[in-house]
């Protein structure tokens, strides 16, 4: 079997807001197509115009070339060492940043080849199911012009999604900060408010996270207000403090009273290395198609098992990534959640639109996937609706 093309698809919602801290609102989705008419599906939560460009762009010499040059031609079931040949001849313009992304994207397509091909979800073909089922939390993030409405809103959120079923709910409280929601100035004993408010509203028995979006520069600012949530029995705080200050991440991991969670925006297992030998951090998050594809995400898992820490990997798109996020948990012992942006609890017309992922929510779980591959079926029909109009350069 040989690919034989690679179909790039930028994907935007027509009312996407520039404001608005949510990457659910534009995609890249890759699809690899092969001469034995199997066609892989893979995407990547990074600037999908950048994605296209890094897949499409021609090559000009050894270090910096063509990632279609690289693969059309090549087996598709050679998963691992297409990667490394990807990352070594895109080695000059790459190594990190969205030539990973792009490079997390093919992968992911090249195993819903293999998985196709095999008549075998992914799952068991990265090694086999150890657990009967895996919790999904419910990702919510709230919309609102006053710190009041977001608040309310996002107690809203958590209500519906305990009604919907969900045992574990990740909440989006960010006031502040380089990622701050709609341009909203609150403060962190508002934000203290706020979380209590919806431990309040969920109760004792559901799982609660909370991220803040890299809200801290400092990681004695940081301590000065989760100090008070002890109470409050957070499962992780995530993206306390920006990405490289990893001294800082260390002094949480060591004095914070809850887990510190991170690694949305990493690529590579070099940099998790970094993270939880450096940062120390409780738990990996690594986003498939970020970090590089299952190949990559599952160098990251073992990493994170030699080390005893946790993952839970992040997802912030469609059901394309979320059924990635599923098969790789199912692979992985030590990963008791999976971020999950239900459909029903979604601003996203994409994400409702794109696909059906073909996970079974039950009882607050999700079982096995049965199909081969990834097991997603596309809508051709969204990714018409949804295509962008070409950028004129």
């Amino acid at each position: 079997m040989k690919i034989t093309a690679i179909e790039c698809h930028v994907l935007v919602v027509p009312n996407l807001r520039q404001d608005a801290t949510s990457s659910s609102q534009d995609n890249i989705v890759v699809l690899v197509h092969t001469d034995e008419g199997i066609t892989g599906v893979g995407e990547t939560d990074t600037g999908p115009w950048i994605a296209k460009a890094v897949i499409e762009s021609p090559g000009s010499h050894t270090m910096a070339m063509g990632m279609k040059d690289l693969l059309i031609g090549q087996d598709p079931l050679d998963t691992a060492a297409l990667w490394d040949r990807l990352y070594t001849y895109t080695c000059m313009s790459g190594r990190r940043g969205a030539v990973i992304c792009a490079m997390g994207a093919i992968d992911m397509a090249l195993w819903d080849i293999k998985g196709k091909y095999l008549n075998q979800p992914i799952y068991k073909l990265l090694g086999g199911a150890h657990k009967p089922t895996i919790t999904p939390y419910a990702s919510l993030q709230p919309d609102g012009g006053s710190v009041k409405k977001y608040r309310d809103g996002l107690v809203a959120w958590a209500k519906k999604a305990k009604r919907a079923g969900f045992l574990a709910g990740k909440m989006e409280c960010t006031l502040s900060g380089p990622f701050n929601h709609a341009g909203l100035q609150g403060s962190d004993e508002q934000a203290t408010e706020i979380v209590t408010a919806c431990r309040e509203a969920v109760g004792k028995d559901f799982t609660l996270m909370v991220d803040v979006q890299y809200l801290w520069r400092d990681a004695k600012s940081c301590l000065r207000t989760v100090s008070k949530w002890d109470h409050l029995d957070i499962f992780f705080l995530e993206t306390p403090l920006l990405t490289d200050n990893l001294e800082g991440y260390a002094t949480l991991a060591r004095e914070a009273p809850m887990r510190i969670a991170a690694g949305e925006w990493l690529n590579t297992r070099h940099e998790f290395r970094e993270l939880m030998d450096v940062g120390l951090v409780d738990v990996a998050q690594p986003d498939i198609g970020r970090v590089g594809g299952f190949t990559e995400a599952m160098r990251v898992c073992h990493m994170a098992e030699d080390r005893g820490r946790l993952i839970v990997p992040h997802c912030w798109k469609t059901g394309i990534g979320i059924a990635a996020s599923a098969h790789m948990a199912f692979a992985v012992p030590h990963c008791p959640f999976i971020e999950y942006l239900p459909a029903q609890l979604s601003d996203s017309d994409l994400r409702r639109d794109l696909c059906d992922d073909g996970l079974v929510f039950q009882d607050g779980v999700l079982l096995p996937p049965t199909r081969p591959g990834l097991g997603v079926e596309l809508n051709k029909d969204a990714l018409k609706k949804y295509k962008a109009k070409p950028l004129l350069l």
